[in-house]
C-alpha cells in the first residue's frame, strides 16, 4: 500500500452494485465547489508515501551490505512497512474518528518526514525497521482515508476525476522511485535517496498545511461495520484474490535487483535503466488497466495475472539472459498496472454502501500481501525465489478471479 502499494482510481463509486450487495451507495460529497489545491496536496502526499515505500527495492543490496545483513533481512524493511500498514489502514479511522481530518492528515505527513529522516541516518537494521514502521502507520492511515476526503473536497460528479488526480502520484512515484533510488544510491550512497524522499515529504507537509481546509469528523466507523463487511462473500473472495496475486507480485518486485545483479549479471547502470523501464511500463499499465477495468475489473485482473505468471516463468527458465530479464521486468511493470484499479473497483462494487470501510480492508489486504511475499524463500532459494513464489501465487489468484470474479451486469431494457 503501495503499495505499495493502491494505485488507481475507484471509478465504481456510485455504480450499480453486484446482485449480492446492498443497493445503497457511498455518501455523496458535501461541497458544491471543487477544492483542487487540496486535492493536489493529497496527490503530493501519495507521491511521497509511494516513493518512500518503493525505495528499498532499488537499494536492497547496498542497504544489506552497509548494515551487515542479508538481502532477505534487508527486505524486511518492506515487510515491516506492509505489516504495520495492514493494521493501520482499518484501525486509524477508528482511533481518530473524533479528530478533524485535516489534523490527522498533517500528523501522518509529519510522521512521513520523521520516517525518512530516521531511515537516512539508520546505523543498524533495527533502527531502519523502526523508521519503516513509522512509514507503515502513515501509509495505512493515508490510504484508508484518502477516498473519503476526496468525496468531501469535490462535488460527487467530480469524484472520479479527483481520485484520478490523487492517484497520478502513484504512477509518477512508480516511474521515479526505483530508477532514481538506484541512481542516487550508486552516486552518493543509499542514504541519499531517503534524504531526497525527506525533502519531498517536507514539501508535502507545507503544501497540505496551506491548502487543506478544516474537515470535522463526519463518519463513525466501527469494528461492527468491518465485521459485517467480512461476512459478505464477494468481499471475502476479493480479499483472498488480493492476498494471492499481490503477494506474488511483490515477492518478485521486492527482490528483482538481486536477480538482475546475481543471475543476469547486469551492471549498476543497466539495473537503473531496467528499473526506469519498469516504472514507465507501470505508468502505461495503470492507464491500460484503468481502461480495461472500466469495462470489466475481472478481465483486467485476469489479463494482468496471466502476463505476470508468464513473465515469472520466463525469469525462472531464462533469467540468466540480460535481454530476457530486461524485457520481462519492463512488461512486469506494465502488467501490474491492471491490479490496483481492478481490485479497488471490485471491492467498491461489492460494498458500495460502506466504501470507506471496504477501502480500508482492501488496503489492509494489499499490505498483508506485500508482507507475505518472499524474504525467507529468497534466502533459501536465492534470487530466483521471488519469481518462483510469484508464479505459484499469481496463478492461483488469477484462477480464483477467473472463476469467482465479478461479471458485468446485463443492461436493462
Amino acid at each position: 500500500m503501495s503499495s505499495s502499494s493502491c494505485s488507481t482510481c475507484p471509478t465504481a463509486v456510485g455504480a450499480a452494485a453486484a446482485p449480492s450487495a446492498p443497493a445503497a451507495v457511498a455518501a455523496p460529497a458535501t461541497t458544491d465547489h471543487a477544492n483542487w489545491p487540496a486535492v493536489a496536496s493529497l496527490t503530493l502526499g501519495v507521491f511521497g508515501l509511494v516513493m518512500a515505500e518503493f525505495l528499498p527495492a532499488s537499494l536492497l543490496t547496498a542497504m544489506g551490505a552497509d548494515l551487515g545483513v542479508s538481502n532477505g533481512a534487508a527486505g524486511q524493511a518492506v515487510t515491516a512497512t506492509a505489516l504495520v500498514g495492514a493494521v493501520a489502514a482499518p484501525s486509524l479511522p477508528l482511533l481518530t474518528r473524533r479528530l478533524d481530518r485535516r489534523v490527522v492528515m498533517l500528523a501522518l505527513s509529519l510522521l512521513l518526514v520523521a520516517s525518512n529522516a530516521l531511515a537516512a541516518t539508520a546505523s543498524s537494521l533495527p533502527v531502519l525497521l523502526v523508521a519503516r514502521v513509522m512509514l507503515g502507520i502513515a501509509l495505512g492511515g493515508f490510504w484508508s482515508m484518502s477516498a473519503a476526503l476526496a468525496m468531501r473536497l469535490v462535488p460527487e460528479r467530480l469524484f472520479a476525476r479527483a481520485m484520478s488526480l490523487i492517484l497520478t502520484g502513484v504512477s509518477v512515484a512508480t516511474v521515479c522511485a526505483a530508477p532514481v533510488g538506484a541512481w542516487m544510491g550508486a552516486a552518493w550512497g543509499w542514504r541519499s535517496a531517503f534524504i531526497a524522499a525527506g525533502v519531498v515529504s517536507l514539501v508535502t507537509l507545507a503544501v497540505q498545511a496551506v491548502t487543506l481546509p478544516a474537515l470535522p469528523p463526519r463518519d463513525n466507523p466501527s469494528l461492527r461495520v468491518l465485521g459485517e463487511l467480512l461476512r459478505r462473500p464477494p468481499v471475502r473472495v476479493a480479499l483472498l484474490a488480493v492476498l494471492l496475486v499481490i503477494s506474488g507480485h511483490f515477492a518478485g518486485f521486492t527482490y528483482i535487483r538481486p536477480l538482475m545483479e546475481q543471475v543476469a549479471h547486469l551492471s549498476v547502470g543497466a539495473v537503473s535503466g531496467v528499473l526506469l523501464a519498469y516504472g514507465i511500463g507501470g505508468f502505461f499499465g495503470n492507464l491500460a488497466g484503468g481502461w480495461v477495468a472500466g469495462r470489466s475489473e475481472r478481465q483486467a485482473i485476469v489479463c494482468g495475472g496471466v502476463l505476470i505468471a508468464a513473465l515469472a516463468g520466463c525469469l525462472l527458465v531464462a533469467g540468466s539472459s540480460p535481454v530476457v530479464t530486461a524485457v520481462a521486468v519492463t512488461l512486469w511493470g506494465f502488467a501490474f498496472g491492471a491490479f490496483p484499479v481492478g481490485f479497488q473497483t471490485w471491492i467498491v462494487r461489492a460494498a458500495p454502501d460502506q466504501a470507506e470501510g471496504a477501502g480500508g480492508l482492501m488496503v489492509a489486504g494489499f499490505q498483508i500481501a506485500i508482507a507475505i511475499g518472499g524474504g525467507l524463500l529468497v534466502d533459501r532459494m536465492g534470487a530466483l525465489g521471488g519469481p518462483a513464489f510469484a508464479l505459484a501465487t499469481v496463478t492461483l489468484g488469477t484462477l480464483l478471479t477467473l472463476r469467482h470474479g465479478p461479471r458485468p451486469q446485463p443492461r436493462q431494457g
